[in-house]
């Protein structure tokens, strides 16, 4: 990349992406990565019929593409197109997983679109696109520990450029210089704005990412013709660190591909730092004598990062809740619906349950309270404590740190295909159901062109 002798941090994270190997993935990181794109795969055939996404496939149509990759419900075009189309269909639920560092929250299976759409163009195998996807969450995870900016006013797309560009570049089968352009390109070109998701929210919040899955597999096609990056793009006069990040340090040469196994996944579909905060909900909501209809005060106690995000703090008030961009970034709108029904899935988000008067009325009486002890406990832990007050002062109280699907809970196979078959069957028959799991949990020797042949035979309308 340089005639200069010493490599720069992006050729050094290039290194360490081109030298990744499958035999490289511990057995149980494996497994936890089969868990991982299967979970995005039902999250993202859950999400076909939603309306922003049919307005996306009518757009890549009208653009038409060389017909490299597939699109999931059918259809081919370019890998960026299909890397767009794929991640919009594995973000818009917002029921994927998510990492959790101490200034920085992010969903590395984000890069999934990024890297199957690049695996498909060059037929690669099963075991290659794995690969490519550990790397993903590996440099994606590790950026974020190091290098938050979230707290600056950049989105945590950001550090994901990187990882997309790397984890696409993998999978094409280049070698370290091209990856480090690829990632040196797509990192300059997309510092992205944390307004992305504050404020009344709009369709970007979900589309945000996949934009940088484009942009990461068209990068990493530039660099395959021979277009170059800027080689300091970490470290140099005006780049990353000055600029966004502040100085950091990995030492690429010393990661493995493990970093699957720090990531967690959602029970409830909503945003992430809601998950225990739900639980006591439900917790509550089972307990003898509790009556939804007498709620006079419901009063969360939980940690900074839910209440700057989703609880009406740094990131905005949380009361005028009209979308479902709004809503599932809204605690006291989902504990409030969580409390009436009993569930949070998709079916919560149907226009006319998010504006019913039960739940924006309730949501009214719903207060949510920082603790900094529960912020110091974050993210090793995710506490909650709600209480609950009704008209005649009887009080119920729960308190969680955890969920199932946390560090100290992982979903197993079994659990992640319950999750996949609650999604996927208004889509899909048994038998495609089971065709599609077995293909993910055999990966490893089975073709990308298998598993994305079955995925473009799901209806794109519900049966």
């Amino acid at each position: 990349m340089s005639g200069s002798l010493e490599t720069t941090e992006v050729q050094r994270l290039a290194a360490f992406a081109a030298g990744a190997e499958f035999d490289d993935i511990s057995p149980e990181a494996l497994e936890q990565l089969k868990i991982r794109v299967l979970d995005t795969l039902g999250v993202a055939i859950g999400a076909l019929d939603a309306e922003p996404i049919v307005a996306i496939r009518q757009l890549v149509e009208e653009l038409g593409g060389a017909p490299s990759s597939t699109l999931i419900g059918g259809g081919r075009t370019s890998p960026q197109l299909a890397a767009f189309t794929n991640s919009a269909l594995s973000r818009y639920l917002d029921f994927m997983d998510s990492y959790l560092a101490k200034g920085e929250t992010n969903h590395p299976s984000d890069n999934l679109g990024a890297v199957l759409a690049a695996a498909e163009s060059v037929d690669a195998s099963g075991a290659e696109l794995l690969t490519a996807l550990a790397v993903a969450y590996q440099v994606h995870t590790r950026l974020s520990d190091v290098a938050p900016v979230r707290a600056k006013g950049f989105d945590h797309t950001t550090q994901g450029a990187f990882a997309a560009a790397a984890s696409a570049a993998k999978a094409l089968g280049l070698p370290a210089e091209q990856i480090a352009h690829a990632t040196a390109i797509a990192g300059t070109a997309n510092a992205a704005l944390r307004v992305t998701r504050t404020g009344n929210l709009s369709h970007w919040k979900g589309l945000a990412y996949p934009h940088v899955a484009k942009e990461g597999v068209f990068a990493a096609l530039l660099a395959r013709r021979g277009i170059t990056g800027p080689e300091a793009v970490f470290e140099g006069n005006k780049g990353f660190k000055e600029s966004i990040a502040g100085p950091f340090d990995i030492d690429w040469s010393a990661e493995d591909l493990e970093s699957v196994r720090r990531t967690i996944i959602k029970k409830h579909n909503a945003e992430i730092h809601s998950q225990s905060a739900l639980d006591t909900a439900l917790d509550i909501r089972a307990q003898d004598g509790f009556n939804v209809r007498a709620v006079e005060k419901v009063r969360l106690t939980t940690f900074d990062v839910a209440h700057s995000i989703i609880g009406g703090g740094e990131e905005g008030d949380k009361r005028l809740i009209r979308t479902k961009e709004e809503a599932d970034h809204s605690l006291l709108w989902m504990l409030a619906v969580v409390l009436l029904d009993g569930e949070l899935t998709p079916a919560q988000y149907e226009p006319g349950r998010i504006v019913a008067d039960d739940v924006q009325s309730l949501l009214t009486r719903v207060e949510i309270i920082p603790s900094q002890e529960f912020s110091d406990r974050f993210p090793e832990h995710m506490p909650a404590d709600l209480e609950i007050v009704l008209a005649d002062g009887t009080v119920f109280r729960s308190s969680q740190d955890s969920y199932r699907g946390f560090h100290d809970d992982p979903l197993d196979w079994a659990a992640a295909r319950e999750k996949f078959d609650a999604l996927v069957t208004p889509f899909a028959g048994p038998a495609l159901r089971d065709e599609i799991a077995e293909l993910v949990h055999d990966l490893e020797h089975r073709s990308v062109a298998e598993l994305t042949a079955a995925l473009a035979r799901v209806p794109v309308t519900r049966r």
